[in-house]
């Protein structure tokens, strides 16, 4: 039997507010050795930024990070898993979006951070290289949604 994602996810992750700036996300990303934060507003999941969006539409785009806010730059309502759910389900879900992080919610509430990191060390080594490859290749990416809404259960 597969492990939950409760069992392998960072509990309670730092996040900040559409209000904070691409600079402060820097920071916390600096400090906690991560490479995405999660947007909250009072605990409740409205989107994510990554090292890789503040790069490109902060940095790239000659944008002051001072002055530019996390919500001008997060990607609006991310895709989640929740605690319960298998590690092989959130494993699939990642291969199949591309995405390396997935913010865990419990009913309305940000409750974890699911790396591949993570998964990489509980998943066997063939597995986990597969989802390394499978994230890892060009091309589009599809619809961008929460995996609720794409049908991805």
């Amino acid at each position: 039997m597969s492990k939950t994602v409760a069992e392998l996810m960072t509990t309670n992750p730092s996040s900040v507010s559409r209000q904070a700036t691409a600079g402060d996300v820097a920071k916390i990303m600096l400090e906690e050795d991560v490479g995405s934060v999660p947007v909250a507003d009072d605990g409740y999941l409205v989107g994510i930024v990554t090292d890789r969006d503040i790069t490109l539409r902060v940095v790239a785009a000659g944008r002051d990070p001072n002055a530019t806010t996390a919500e001008e730059i997060a990607t609006p309502d991310p895709h989640y898993a929740s605690p319960d759910e298998s590690v092989d389900d959130a494993y699939e879900r990642m291969a199949i979006w591309r995405i390396r992080r997935l913010p865990v919610v419990e009913g309305d509430r940000l409750v974890g951070m699911l790396a591949q990191a993570d998964m990489v060390h509980e998943l066997k080594d063939k597995k986990a290289g597969q989802l390394v490859d499978e994230i890892s290749q060009p091309g589009q990416v599809p619809f961008r949604g929460n995996h609720r809404e794409s049908g991805i259960t």
